[in-house]
């Protein structure tokens, strides 16, 4: 997928068994590229023993816009012309889901926890009987920069949210939140304001230290 110059520095790492369902897609990497940077499977989280089920769809494609994570036995499908696109250290953590029909793009810092799910379909379309109209199956997802995102939390299509975003462990987003602002907390299924003036500490952490190999 790479020209020679790129591919002969592994980029992209597969950490343990992967079943590769198609690879007809394409990668992009718009950033320096550094060994290992993208790493698929990595053992980034408290918990290292993996269920060895890790599966990965690319008939699309994925752009990266620096060094990404993506955790243990993690399921991503992206289908024909959708893209997903992942900033600089954003992530998603073990056993995460990425279903990806037409537009997923995750920003800088996006923090996206163990169990989540992006999903930007619907996959069958709905139909209200009283008006006759007929709601789009497909929609796309755009998560804002320094985003963090507790584990099982499913994202699905029309989901915006703003920089500086906090969504508590067990919830649903299914909207546009950046009306809500920065440095919110959200929580609920589906997702509502819990508290303002509320942030991860993103200056405390050395998350370039941490986390690039």
């Amino acid at each position: 997928m790479f020209p020679f110059k790129i591919a002969k520095k592994m980029p992209v790492v597969f950490y343990g068994k992967v079943k590769l369902q198609c690879s007809k897609g394409k990668v992009k990497i718009n950033a320096p590229i550094k060994f290992g940077m993208i790493g698929f499977g990595q053992k980034y989280e408290l918990f290292k023993v993996s269920k060895k089920n890790a599966q990965l769809t690319l008939k699309g494609l994925i752009v990266f816009n620096g060094h990404v994570q993506i955790g243990l036995d993690y399921s991503i499908y992206i289908n024909n012309d959708a893209v997903l696109e992942m900033g600089h250290l954003s992530s998603i953590g073990a056993n995460g889901k990425i279903i990806c029909m037409n537009s997923i793009t995750t920003d800088d810092f996006a923090r996206i926890g163990y169990e989540s799910q992006l999903i930007d379909t619907s996959f069958h379309s709905m139909k209200d009987l009283k008006s006759n109209v007929t709601y789009e199956k497909i929609g796309s997802i755009k998560i804002g920069k320094y985003n963090y995102i507790g584990g099982r939390v499913s994202i699905m299509k029309s989901t915006h949210t703003p920089d500086y975003f906090t969504v508590s462990s067990n919830s649903l987003l299914t909207k546009n939140y950046c009306e809500l602002g920065e440095n919110v907390l959200v929580a609920g299924f589906p997702a509502k304001l819990i508290r303002n003036d509320v942030r991860r500490g993103w200056e405390e952490e050395d998350l370039e230290g941490l986390l690039i190999i």
